[in-house]
Formats: structure tokens, C-alpha cells, sequence
């Protein structure tokens, strides 16, 4: 049989598109290092100093990515959950910028979990109505898993009908990589990445009523003794604005965190899986620890950087 003799002319264009079609797939599919994706190049690149360990994202609403580094694997995320829990509350149940919405009745469950020594929790008692504004409060500001858990129980009837929402609103935010178990973290089975949680972030810091809960310091609910503090000790500092810590021995310690940048921008951060194995408290002073220096090399180097 006769070989058909290919011309250089087309053996070039063959080897071309051979080349630009690997190209194309090393952006939409990024080769692997050690277990690790090669971040995309970031939209705003500065000299940051990421988290040694764990994984971290960044961007400047407005500007774009300012990176992402570590791991992208899934990671537990403890407290950060109750992030999409008030994003599916609020969706389920909107609240005006100033509006205390419908009250809500403490059921028994709530009252007994509120004196758990294995997961923080906030003391209420079965009985009382408060309404679903100081519910999220009390779930965001201290990070109280039982009102976390009474309000899926309020919206879906059950914890696992609410967990299946999330999921869902997860999947259409396009969190590929996120697994919700449970809505209040505890559960090392609920997974994610820091990408994916600052898509939530992005998300989350369009609701007024959720930007004015995550900036409060302390606050006072009738029927809960005392004053319950913040567990984001960034808040105030560096344009700290909120978001939400996470701690647990798996997770080690999380942050999802949004702070105003000197012109007025929205800066957005995720820091997850900061020293695992430890002590929750351990693991959340590291969290907080790297996402403030994080926070403050942005400040500092955004402004030259955006001239």
C-alpha cells in the first residue's frame, strides 16, 4: 500500500493546534505538584505572606483574585457551616435591613444541648420565643451549634431536610468541592475548600442583614443571660468587618473574613486547616493569627499596587 506523504506545511499546523490544545487544557485542567494544583495566576498579584500550611483565598470585589495557596483538596471547615446556614435561612425566611422577624419558640432539644462541654453552644431555655434575627446572631456572633441546629429544625422541619438545602445552594453557587453533614459544623464530615468558601463569602456580604451580624462585637438577647462575645477577635481591626471563625481537632482553625480596604473595596478571605491535630483553641489562634497577617500585607500593598 502506497503512504500518503504529509507536507510540512500541514505537519506544522498539526503540531500547532497540538501545542495550543495543550495549552488550553494545562488552564482549564492544572497539572499537579506533589499533590498540590498550581494556583491560576492571581488578577491583582502582590507579595503575600500565605499561611505556611493548610490552604487560603483571597480577592478584592471589583478587582479580582489576589490568589489562592495550599491544598485544594477538602478539608473540614467546623464552624464556617453556619455561614451557608444563615444564607439559607435568610433565603428561606428574608429579613429587611432593620427587621427582627418572626419569633421563634426554643424547643427542648436546644435547651439540652446548651449545656454540652463538647461544642460551643449558647444557654437557652425551651419555652421562650426570640426572634429569627437574634437566633442568627446568637449562632454567628458566639457560634452557638444548638441554635444553629433548632433553627434547620425551624426551617426544614428536620436537621437532614436542612442539610439537603444547603447542599443544594452549595451546588448552585458552583461549590464542586463542598459537602455539608450537618448545620453547625460539628461534624468533621462536612468538607470544603478555601475557593469554595469564598464563593459563599461573596455571596453571604450581599445581605445587610448578615454584614451587620458578623460585625458585632457583643450583643444582648432577652432571655439569654449576659452579654455573649464574638469569637472573631479581628473584628475592628485591620477594616475587619466579619465574617466567621471555625475550630475544631480535625479542622484545626478556620476563617472566613471580609475587611474594607483604605479607597472603600470589599476585601475577602478564606484561611482553613491551621494547625489540625490540636487543640481547637490552638488550631483558631493560628487561624486568626495567619489570616491578620494575610490582612495587613493587603492593606499595605494594595494601594501601589492599584495605582
Amino acid at each position: 500500500m502506497a503512504r500518503t506523504r504529509i507536507s510540512p506545511l500541514a505537519g506544522g499546523l498539526a503540531a500547532a493546534v497540538a501545542v495550543a490544545l495543550a495549552a488550553a487544557c494545562w488552564v482549564v485542567f492544572p497539572p499537579e505538584v506533589a499533590g498540590r494544583a498550581l494556583a491560576a495566576r492571581p488578577d491583582v498579584d502582590l507579595p503575600l505572606p500565605w499561611p505556611a500550611e493548610g490552604q487560603a483565598s483571597a480577592e478584592v470585589q471589583g478587582l479580582g483574585s489576589l490568589g489562592s495557596h495550599g491544598e485544594r483538596q477538602p478539608v473540614p471547615i467546623a464552624s464556617v457551616t453556619k455561614v451557608m446556614t444563615a444564607y439559607v435561612v435568610l433565603k428561606d425566611h428574608p429579613l429587611g435591613a432593620d427587621e427582627a422577624g418572626p419569633e421563634i419558640t426554643v424547643d427542648e432539644q436546644a435547651e439540652a444541648e446548651s449545656t454540652s462541654s463538647e461544642e460551643s453552644s449558647v444557654p437557652v431555655r425551651a419555652g421562650r420565643t426570640i426572634s429569627e434575627r437574634d437566633l442568627l446572631a446568637l449562632m454567628l456572633v458566639p457560634s452557638g451549634n444548638n441554635v444553629a441546629r433548632l433553627l434547620a429544625r425551624w426551617d426544614a422541619g428536620s436537621q437532614e431536610a436542612f442539610v439537603a438545602k444547603m447542599n443544594r445552594e452549595a451546588a448552585a453557587l458552583g461549590m464542586a468541592s463542598t459537602t455539608y453533614t450537618g448545620a453547625s459544623g460539628v461534624e468533621d464530615s462536612t468538607t470544603s475548600t478555601a475557593a469554595d468558601q469564598l464563593r459563599l463569602a461573596r455571596e453571604v456580604m450581599k445581605n445587610p442583614v448578615i454584614r451587620a451580624i458578623v460585625a458585632t462585637t457583643s450583643l444582648r438577647v432577652d432571655g439569654v443571660p449576659g452579654a455573649v462575645a464574638t469569637t472573631n477577635t479581628l473584628l475592628g481591626r485591620h477594616g475587619v468587618i466579619g465574617l466567621k471563625t471555625g475550630s475544631s481537632t480535625a479542622a484545626g482553625g478556620a476563617l472566613m473574613w471580609a475587611a474594607k480596604a483604605p479607597g472603600g473595596a470589599l476585601i475577602l478571605g478564606v484561611v482553613l486547616h491551621q494547625s489540625p491535630g490540636g487543640t481547637p483553641g490552638a488550631g483558631l489562634r493560628a487561624a486568626l493569627d495567619n489570616s491578620e497577617k494575610l490582612i495587613a500585607a493587603i492593606q499595605r500593598e494594595l494601594p501601589a499596587a492599584t495605582r
